[in-house]
């Protein structure tokens, strides 16, 4: 580890983060809307963007920062169990192509803005929309505090902030002003502002892979050495006389890593960022495309999760494993280039989170504020307050980063995976059937939130009694598995009993306000579109 502050590198990564703030601003009068007061504008870009834009926003919101620092640490930390990733960003793309284009047409038949708008309209339910509201804003807190977490990282291996007897505003004062330019251009700009600058966030972390992955095992003396030297790492045995990890998952561990991938994969689109970005699409067209070209990420992916290989052979040596990848380019880098790496881990935090606080605000304003509290809320009032509610999301997850224990991020984070999955049964199941009652699916949702939760908070972890880690055994199995796929069948096999029960009961199911061609209905827009670089105008569709 390099002494002091890394100038250079500092001075590099500074020139960019100043050129996205200013995209940030200038994103506002991209695109412009002669109303632009209205949650069509602010929190989904006009429903405006063509393949090109929604192809970098939805690669900027899916693949974070957390993807650049955590999955790499993760086979740093335990190998070959940290690429769980890549399987489930295979798998996933060829399941939401069979209902996000019946989202996408759904919602732009009827103008809903979140997941919530449309559990309500398809079950006439504001108890379930509300569940489904409220699991969305709390498994999205912890995500966006993860990235800036790597912000943070980002900060310390260039030796910004002092050591550790400095004061914490000083320490954290950089932190503080990079959350300060996220929060006043998103609330400016709203969604333009992340997918103007996930054009430079994505060139950028292309850029820094195809070198890394070509540079450093050159420098390292070839993958042969690498995966060597890492076998080697994983054999060594900790106090407890259990390895470190392994380049294959062993026998024992099989269950839980294609649970983790295959759970993982059925909750990425439901989080409410994924369905932001998607919905601020211009046609259904738009969406089938992007599920088609967006695996391209996950080659990226398998490229980049090897970076943990490459820090236990470049002898990496941290306490805190999501230092490793940004310690490894500090390490094997000239200066200058090190610079462009962090600001591509900088960039990837600031695009994600920015989209995952507008998403959170959404869900505030339409699915509590609106239907709860102030029902004749005018559009004009309805912005306002998703802009402030995104300014407050923000400071929750940089409370949380600022007082909590670093290496606990990415477990609270799938912690929130447990939960969003628990939203599925509501949002897919209505997509394509109303049979589902009303009532049973809050009652899964319940039994889901409630198992995953009781159960995630008896799993330890090396540096917390609770909320280490979210595999247990699974229950009349034996073996351990993901809590969020086990809980999400209990949640099924509840909807589906209650259901029957609740039907035969007659109970009141509810005023669908859809009807079945709304889910197949288009904006009607040309086949080809031409819309890069991102200063041309494109027509804005979904009112």
């Amino acid at each position: 580890m390099k002494d002091g502050v890394n100038g250079v590198a500092l001075a590099v990564f500074v020139f960019f983060f100043a050129a996205v703030t200013v995209m940030g601003f200038l994103a506002a009068r991209w695109r412009r809307a002669e109303n632009e007061a209205t949650l069509d504008e602010w929190g989904l870009g006009g429903r405006s963007f063509g393949t090109w834009v929604t192809w970098f926003l939805l690669g900027g919101d899916l693949y974070t920062a957390y993807t650049f620092v955590a999955v790499p640490a993760a086979v740093y930390a335990a190998g070959a169990s940290g690429f769980f990733a890549v399987p489930y960003t295979i798998l996933v793309y060829p399941l939401v192509f069979t209902f996000l284009p019946r989202l996408w047409s759904v919602s732009h038949t009827h103008g809903y803005v979140t997941t919530s708008d449309f559990v309500r309209g398809r079950f006439g339910s504001k108890g379930l929309s509300l569940a489904v509201a409220l699991t969305g804003i709390l498994a999205t807190m912890p995500y966006i505090a993860l990235q800036l977490v790597g912000i943070q990282a980002v900060l310390d291996v260039m030796g910004v902030g002092g050591g550790s007897t400095t004061h914490w505003f000083v320490k954290d004062l950089p932190l503080l002003i990079a959350f300060a330019v996220l929060a006043a251009y998103t609330y400016s700009s709203g969604l333009r502002a992340p997918a103007l600058i996930a054009f430079v966030k994505d060139g950028l972390i292309y850029l820094v892979i195809v070198v890394a992955i070509i540079y450093i095992p050159i420098r390292l003396g070839g993958f042969d050495h690498i995966f060597a030297k890492a076998g080697e790492a994983f054999a060594e045995k900790n106090e407890a006389g259990l390895p470190r990890g392994a380049l294959v998952p062993g026998e024992a561990g099989q269950w839980g890593y294609a649970t983790l991938a295959l759970g993982s994969a059925l909750a990425l689109f439901m989080y409410p960022h994924s369905i932001t970005a998607t919905l601020s699409s211009r046609s259904r067209e738009v969406i089938r495309r992007n599920t088609t070209i967006l695996p391209l990420y996950s080659l990226m992916l398998g490229l980049l999760a090897l970076l943990g290989f490459m820090a236990i052979a470049a002898g990496i040596e941290v306490d805190n494993g999501q230092l490793a990848i940004p310690q490894l380019f500090e390490n094997m880098f000239p200066d200058w280039f090190a610079g462009v790496a962090f600001a591509a881990i900088g960039i990837g935090a600031l695009v994600p989170a920015a989209i995952m606080s507008i998403a959170a605000a959404n869900l505030f304003t339409r699915n509590i504020y609106k239907d709860f509290l102030k029902p004749d809320a005018t559009p004009r009032q309805e912005t306002r307050v998703s802009k402030l509610v995104s300014l407050l999301v923000k400071v929750g997850a940089l409370v949380f980063v600022l007082t909590m224990d670093k290496t606990v991020a990415i477990n609270f984070q799938l912690l929130g995976g447990i939960w969003i999955l628990q939203t599925m049964p509501a949002l897919v199941g209505g997509l394509f059937t109303r049979w589902f009652h009303r009532w049973a699916l809050i009652a899964g949702w319940a039994v889901g939130m409630v198992y995953g939760t009781v159960a995630a908070y008896g799993v330890a972890g090396p540096t917390q009694k609770h909320f280490g880690g979210s595999s247990k055994e699974i229950p009349g199995i034996g073996e351990i598995g993901y809590i969020g796929l086990t809980a999400f069948i209990l949640n099924v096999i509840t909807v589906i009993v209650l259901t029957f029960v609740l039907n035969a009961l007659k109970a009141p199911a509810g005023i669908d306000e859809t009807s079945p061609s709304d889910y197949t209905a288009d904006a009607g827009v040309p086949a080809v579109e031409v819309e890069f670089p991102p200063a041309t105008v494109g027509a804005p569709g979904g009112h």
